[in-house]
């Protein structure tokens, strides 16, 4: 057997051999892609939830909280936004995400309590809630 035998026989399955193996895993890959996240990663969910439940309880009890009442309404929605994602990311049951505005002072209580339960580390106390029994 001369060389350009050899090679004209040997080359080709060398060559294949580091081939095909990718081929093959592209393939595979495009048929079964990675499995994406849905929403915000959890963490970044908790550290929502915290800023905006501190920003809560400063609003509170501010001296002039009757003047930014809105912006309480407008942090606790926010707050029930957050929570229902957070509740969706780590399989808590909860209230569908358009009634997170409307979510009264017991059940988002219990939402985040649930939270707490499972795991998200969530200020211990979570602060003055508005008169009109929201949050």
């Amino acid at each position: 057997m001369t060389l350009r035998t050899f090679l004209i026989l040997a080359v080709p399955p060398v060559l294949l051999s580091g081939f095909l193996p990718r081929c093959w895993t592209a393939v595979r890959n495009r048929r079964h892609p990675a499995p994406q996240p849905l929403g915000p990663p959890i963490e970044r969910l908790a550290a929502d939830l915290r800023r905006l439940l501190r920003l809560h309880g400063e609003l509170t009890v501010s001296a002039h909280s009757a003047l930014c009442a809105h912006r309480v309404w407008a942090v606790e929605a926010a707050i029930g936004s957050r929570a229902i994602e957070a509740a969706a990311a780590l399989g808590i049951p909860h209230p569908h995400p358009d009634e997170a505005a409307s979510l009264t002072r017991t059940q988002l209580s219990a939402l985040l309590t649930a939270l707490a339960t499972e795991g998200l580390v969530l200020p211990r106390r979570i602060g003055h809630f508005t008169l009109d029994g929201r949050l």
